[in-house]
């Protein structure tokens, strides 16, 4: 594969798209828990969970902190696994209450390398979230990689369909520019040509801007 053609299959991604404009969150804060949230659903599911914690005033670290496991799982429901994504924020917020002083903001102005590890050692956060929120909420340069990335550049013969995490990161990372604004752009615009054209079921191919690709 030439050197240039994740670069190129970006060009045509956003030249069919064009620019998507992600994360859907008003506060860094908002995008952290939507990160958590999106986990195993579709957004629409996260944008009503959302929508319940701004009605109840409780979507801000400060206010979620002081919510129980069981009170911030009855307001998150419709994003499904409900109790299991409770408790997951629960560690989020006690991590950075433990690491950071209970200041979100220290935890927003800390490194790269020093948020990831700290966002890791959160149960119920991997590689997908803790990229999310270090790209979305703390405006990092991490590439992140999700089922869809997976999906389309397997599908295209990009990679190898069983290519771990960090492998198919790096691919991405070693042959682009470390740019937050590209990096912002180009997992935008997989989730959207994933979700338009190259669908788990009944992908529609012929219709796909990335359509021979693989064949250059």
């Amino acid at each position: 594969m030439q050197n240039n053609m994740y670069q190129e299959v970006y060009q045509k991604l956003y030249d069919h798209f064009g620019p998507q404009r992600w994360w859907p969150g008003e506060t860094a804060f908002e995008i952290m828990v939507g990160a958590v949230l999106t986990q195993n659903t579709n957004w629409g599911n996260v944008a009503k969970a959302i929508n319940n914690l701004k009605e109840e005033g409780v979507l801000s670290y400060e206010a979620l902190r002081l919510l129980s496991v069981d009170e911030i799982a009855a307001l998150i429901r419709p994003s499904g696994y409900y109790n299991l994504k409770a408790q997951r924020l629960r560690n989020l917020l006690d991590m950075i209450a433990e690491r950071y002083f209970d200041d979100l903001q220290l935890f927003l102005n800390d490194s790269h390398q020093g948020a990831r590890e700290n966002l890791l050692s959160v149960k119920g956060v991997g590689p997908e979230t803790a990229d999310s929120i270090l790209l979305y909420a703390c405006e990092h340069p991490a590439f992140v990689i999700d089922m869809y990335t997976h999906r389309v550049f397997s599908r295209h013969q990009l990679v190898d369909e069983d290519t771990d995490y960090e492998s198919m990161q790096y691919l991405f990372t070693s042959k682009l520019p470390e740019d937050l604004q590209l990096f912002n752009e180009y997992h935008a615009l997989i989730v959207r040509v994933a979700s338009t054209y190259c669908k788990k079921k009944d992908p529609l191919c012929e219709q796909c801007p990335l359509q021979g690709v693989n064949e250059q």
